[in-house]
This record gives structure tokens, sequence and C-alpha cells, in this order.
């Protein structure tokens, strides 16, 4: 299992602070947890494909749908930007995503238009 992704203690104690804090039943441990949702991050397999190093699939999964609601992976990405200072480079990407052929004709036939009061097309 070399291809396992697993974050540092020194990491772990860095981005601590933006943990919820748990209420009244012990977590199971933050490190393995945020490596196993770092790990399908990465390499993106399903969360059933995870591995069992992290230990239940479902741990992660829970967590990640959890704190992705409660705004706890902004906050972490912000407070780590914001302790960083001006960048020296900045870097543009140029991804872009290819729309299905027909998505632009979901405009004018799709929800949007009836919201939008648009008629629809015949």
């Amino acid at each position: 299992m070399a291809d396992l992704f697993w974050l540092t203690k020194a990491q772990i104690r860095r981005i601590a602070p933006y943990f919820p804090l748990s209420h009244a039943v012990p977590r199971v441990d933050d490190q393995w947890v945020v490596s196993g949702i770092l790990h399908v991050i990465r390499k993106d397999p399903h969360w059933r494909d995870a591995s069992t190093a992290y230990g239940s699939y479902q741990t992660p999964y829970n967590r990640f749908v959890r704190w992705s609601r409660l705004g706890m992976f902004n906050r972490i990405f912000a407070g780590l930007a914001g302790r960083a200072g001006e960048p020296e480079h900045l870097m543009i990407d140029a991804t872009h995503l290819k729309a299905h052929r027909t998505a632009a004709s979901l405009l004018k036939k799709g929800p949007i238009a009836a919201v939008s009061g648009v008629p629809k097309a015949a």
C-alpha cells in the first residue's frame, strides 16, 4: 500500500483549529479520516474503493459531507492562504470542461426557460 496518502502530525496540528468541536462522543482519529478524504480526492476512486487502512469508508465519507456543509474546508483553505502572505507568483489555469452537445438547448427548453418566462420551443 505504497500509494496511501498520510498527513503528518504537524500538518494535522496546523489545520486542527479549524475542525468543529466534537459533541460528547469522541471521534475517530482526525489524521486517519482527513488523510482518507484527501486520498479519495487525489486518486478519484469511489468512497467504497478507499483503502481499509483509513478505516471504514463511511467515516471519511460522512465526515467529508458534514464538514463540507459546515464550510470547514473553505475556512481551512482561507486560513492557510491568509497565513502565507502575498504570493510571489500567480498562475492562470486554462483548464476547461467540455459540455454535452445538448447542454445549450437546455436554456431554451429546460427548467430555466419555465422560470424565466421564455416560451418553450416546439
